[in-house]
């Protein structure tokens, strides 16, 4: 059966997602201007919104369309934000930070491209895609934390550099898995990845009357 909750774009769980969007550009200010601390803040709180939303949806049964869109991508315009970031901070590292902003714009135009030219809803997240997520997140927080107690520089750029190759790869094996998946959904004729918005427009009018 259908939640009735379906579709109701304002809920709980979509305005957290929409906060985690506004809250990159603090976090950009913030670490471009070294104050690494209010930035470790803001990502924390960026971060306990991408949990929260989740849990409020799973215990609210308050899943929308626009929400299972938007919740990826605004995790990829956030970890593309921190990866342009660390390598304007440590250029040495802008090899390695390519691998997530290339990954995380090829996703994002896939997105793109199967809501709006094919009229397809995108597959959810994978426990793959979380994991690289949380990697990235840890990874970034021990770098962000060593910077804020001035940690020496060859200390932190071993760190960095182990933290990261070691995300990098796992990124790259979630973006091998997501390629499957969104490439199967681009030749699938089931109808569970049709996106019919005048659908969705015309089941809230019926609520609504």
């Amino acid at each position: 059966m259908e939640s009735k909750y379906k579709n109701k774009n304002l809920n709980v769980p979509n305005t957290l997602t929409f906060l985690r969007f506004f809250l990159i550009f603090p976090f950009v200010f913030y670490f471009l201007n070294d104050y690494y601390l209010k930035a470790a803040v803001v990502l924390v709180i960026s971060g306990l919104t991408d949990m929260l939303d989740g849990m409020i949806a799973r215990r609210f049964n308050q899943f929308t369309e626009l929400g299972q869109m938007l919740d990826p991508l605004f995790d990829k315009l956030t970890q593309a934000s921190i990866a342009v970031c660390l390598a304007i901070k440590q250029p040495i590292l802008i090899p390695l930070l390519a691998i997530f902003v290339v990954k995380e714009i090829l996703m994002v135009s896939a997105v793109i491209i199967l809501i709006s030219k094919n009229k397809k809803k995108p597959g959810g997240s994978k426990w793959y895609g979380k994991t690289a997520t949380v990697m990235f997140y840890f990874s970034v927080g021990v770098i962000m934390l060593m910077k804020i107690l001035n940690a020496e520089p060859d200390t932190l750029f071993t760190v960095s550099i182990t933290l990261l190759s070691i995300t990098a790869g796992f990124m790259i094996y979630a973006f091998i898995r997501y390629a499957k998946i969104y490439f199967a959904i681009l030749h699938s004729d089931d109808p569970k990845y049709k996106l019919d918005i005048n659908e969705v427009m015309d089941k809230k009018s019926k609520r609504k009357n």
